[in-house]
């Protein structure tokens, strides 16, 4: 089941104890004051990690409790602070804090976010030596950590945006691509007309309907587009069915270009498509084509194993570079 949506609750530790202890010696017959300070209890972060169906895991266990500091200790030695608790969610993750009305966002993965401070350490009697003040019996407890409640949504963010017209074999390319390579799969997002999958841990998503006058709101692409201005990268697909393929080229980019100018700097691949229907002489035509025009392209048929292969180390080592 995939999960894009989740309340939980953390609490960070609880500072330990400052503590009253006395150290006597052979000099100092009459003691001294040696009790250590409480170890800081443990912050609590969240961290985003490339793991889609991460959040289904947390459904039995929606408590997260960081570790508490330990408590000080005799000849004036301090407790331990403890380790900090992280909670990886997937990247492109939106947190709510109802208590503090903050909300954090996951972008990027590896990015680390403190949502709780853990508690101060407790004072030992040490600290309180003074000159007027030589066996101080006093010490402080250790300071109780942050607690929240948080609602995560899961916003995806796709590394690899497929686009083409309708007939450019986006569908079928997906479906190839993660069914050999995903473990986790496909998954049509339920706030989302279009199909999403993992290729290696990267997301690819499917973006349909981009017709001519997509921009203007025409078919499904205008409703995906703005989901997509944060891919990676684009590919391109071109359908070897058109005897002009820089004009349907063209067309998409208009479209693109309309909607958000921007979404056209991002890396792309061209990606020529339904090469089993037309000659290899055909294919190398097409692609020098776009290569006179500066394009980075390549092509495939999904009922060829070696071409999608081929195509899949271009397409990993393009996304790991």
């Amino acid at each position: 089941m995939f999960v894009d949506e989740m309340t939980i609750s953390a609490k960070a530790g609880r500072g330990g104890d400052g503590v009253i202890r006395w150290l006597r010696e052979y000099s100092r017959p009459w003691g001294g004051p040696a009790g250590g300070d409480g170890g800081r209890g443990g912050d609590v972060y969240v961290r985003a990690v490339r793991d889609l169906g991460l959040l289904a895991r947390y459904r039995s266990a929606k408590e997260f409790k960081a570790e508490n500091g330990e408590a000080g200790k005799g000849k004036s030695k301090h407790g331990k602070s403890a380790d900090d608790l992280v909670i990886d969610l997937p990247v492109g993750s939106i947190i709510r804090d109802r208590e503090r009305n903050e909300r954090y966002e996951l972008t990027a993965e590896g990015q680390r976010i403190k949502i709780l401070k853990g508690g101060n350490g407790g004072l030992g009697n040490e600290y309180f030596k003074s000159a007027t003040n030589q066996s101080p019996e006093e010490s402080t407890k250790g300071k109780p950590g942050e607690h929240g409640v948080f609602d995560i949504e899961l916003e995806l963010v796709a590394d690899v945006g497929l686009i083409g017209l309708p007939n450019a074999g986006k569908s079928s390319l997906l479906n190839t691509l993660t069914l050999a390579s995903s473990k986790i799969g496909a998954y049509p997002f339920t706030t989302l007309e279009p199909h999403l999958g993992t290729f290696f841990g990267y997301v690819l998503a499917d973006i349909p309907g981009l017709i001519e006058g997509a921009s203007e709101g025409k078919g499904l692409g205008h409703k995906f587009l703005r989901h997509v201005r944060r891919t990676k990268m684009l590919v391109h697909l071109v359908s070897l069915e058109n005897e002009d393929v820089i004009k349907t080229y063209d067309t998409v980019r208009a479209e693109i270009k309309n909607f958000d100018p921007n979404i056209l700097q991002k890396n792309e691949i061209v990606l020529l498509t339904k090469t089993d229907l037309v000659s290899k002489e055909d294919v190398e035509a097409k692609k020098a084509l776009f290569l006179k025009l500066g394009k980075t392209v390549a092509s495939v048929s999904v009922i060829d194993d070696e071409s999608v292969k081929t195509f899949s180390d271009v397409l990993s080592k393009t996304l790991s570079s």
